[in-house]
């Protein structure tokens, strides 16, 4: 017996990354056993940040200031920036307490197969920002998958002529892994062991 209502609820649970249907349902099933006030709080903690949350203007990365608080704390410098292809890897590399540079938002990786190229990433405002002056080193944090190194190759071939320090992350990730599931430990010694491309 199929109810309308749990198998619409069902199939857009389904739709968030790494649920499948079963648990898809699963969760559908435990919102409809949970008070309605605790329901209706998960409803409108989606609803506020989905209009208060938006991309930082200068590196990318959600934040609901005008400013991120990494882009807007003084103590940090703007001679590094660290390169990400999503705004989750920013936290991971937050959590290793090491970096104390910028960011920058790629929103992805170069992928042809996907019909992801150059123009569909931040790569641009990345170049713009280099244009400055203010940025002596470059660390391409990019996930150590077949995109992710291309992007990163690609991004080091537009930077060379700039005369800026290019570095790479150290391969303490396993290659086809994700910096969001990545423990500190691993991504401090990835970027104490990053190299120059």
């Amino acid at each position: 017996m199929a109810i309308a209502s749990i198998e619409k609820l069902t199939t857009q649970l389904a739709r968030l990354p790494g649920v499948g249907h079963k648990t898809a349902q699963r969760l559908a099933y435990h919102l409809l056993s949970v008070p309605k006030e605790q329901a209706q709080e998960l409803s409108e903690a989606i609803n506020d940040a989905r209009e208060k949350v938006h991309p930082c203007p200068i590196c990318g990365a959600f934040t609901d200031l005008d400013t991120c608080e990494i882009c807007a704390d003084p103590r940090r410098t703007e001679e590094t920036v660290c390169v990400v292809s999503d705004a989750r890897d920013v936290l991971s590399m937050e959590k290793t307490r090491e970096f104390r540079g910028h960011y920058h938002v790629l929103n992805g990786s170069l992928s042809p197969m996907n019909g992801i190229g150059p123009g569909a990433l931040r790569i641009n405002a990345l170049i713009e920002r280099c244009k400055s002056g203010q940025v002596k080193e470059v660390i391409l944090a990019t996930n150590p998958d077949v995109e992710g190194e291309a992007t990163a190759a690609y991004i080091a071939k537009l930077l060379k002529p700039m005369g800026i320090v290019t570095s790479r992350i150290a391969h303490g990730i396993p290659i086809g892994g994700n910096l969001e599931y990545t423990d500190e430990v691993t991504l401090a010694k990835a970027l104490e062991g990053r190299r120059i491309l």
